[in-house]
């Protein structure tokens, strides 16, 4: 299906493009298109202005500090990432971004992107807040920062309110973490999927269980299976995966993503 008629503005700076999201109800920030193009060809969305933010230098780039604190700009791709010399010091991060879609995806599907749609079906969002991440947003009264465990508040809804946007990430330095995902075929999205962090003790973001990332903790990766099952998940039925399948890939994908984890 076509698009619909849409109004399309190509900002020169951050600035400018908060200030076309802020003075127009009906505009959306368009980052590497994956989602949002897709929607509106659906009709699921109909933004009246595009903002693109293609292009804006602020939103890119990757960079590692001194203590290891990794800064991903919101307009990375996950291919840019995948072959950062810098994102390796937390190789879960381009590990996940290579299992995302197909390689025309990854070349155009961004960090910020993929975190702001919040699609409970998706790979970063549970990675975020397992690895502990922070997220800048920025708008007409300046800059703000929110935990990732704040940042996603429903299904497509996140702490970016009207008029802003998300700048960066920032990730703390680490390196015992891990992933398992079952997937709708090689290349597709989620039908469940579990991010795992050791430090000390185990924390676990379990995704497609809820509209947001839901955390467990235990002591070791043999604990996780209990802390899974103590947190009684009510995760949705659709025509992929019953409650009760969900519930239990939860289980299994967050023990083996703890075990990764603690293997390293």
């Amino acid at each position: 299906m076509l698009l619909r008629e849409v109004e399309y503005a190509k900002p020169g700076s951050v600035a400018e493009a908060l200030e076309l999201l802020a003075a127009n109800d009906g505009a959306r920030a368009l980052a590497g298109g994956q989602t949002l193009i897709n929607v509106m060809k659906a009709r699921a969305a109909s933004p009246d202005m595009l903002v693109d933010l293609n292009g804006l230098d602020d939103l890119t780039g990757i960079e590692l500090a001194g203590d290891g604190t990794l800064t991903i700009g919101a307009m990375t791709t996950y291919t840019e990432l995948m072959g950062s010399a810098e994102a390796k010091a937390r190789p879960i991060l381009g590990e996940v971004c290579a299992t995302i879609a197909d390689v025309q995806v990854r070349n155009r599907g961004t960090i910020g992107g993929n975190v702001c749609s919040n699609d409970p079906t998706n790979h970063l969002p549970p990675l975020m807040v397992s690895v502990g991440a922070r997220m800048t947003i920025a708008g007409a009264d300046g800059e703000r920062e929110v935990s990732a465990e704040e940042f996603f508040l429903g299904v497509y809804l996140t702490a970016v309110g009207p008029g802003e946007l998300l700048t960066r990430i920032s990730i703390p330095a680490g390196k015992k973490d891990g992933f398992a995902a079952v997937t709708l075929g090689a290349d597709g999205t989620c039908i469940a999927n579990a991010a795992a962090t050791v430090n000390g003790s185990v924390r676990v973001a379990l995704g497609c269980v809820d509209a947001v990332p839901v955390i467990v903790t235990a002591e070791s990766a043999d604990g996780v299976a209990d802390a899974v099952r103590a947190a009684n998940l009510e995760p949705p039925s659709d025509v992929h995966a019953s409650s009760e399948y969900r519930t239990h890939l939860a289980e299994v994908l967050a023990t083996r993503a703890a075990q990764e984890a603690s293997a390293r």
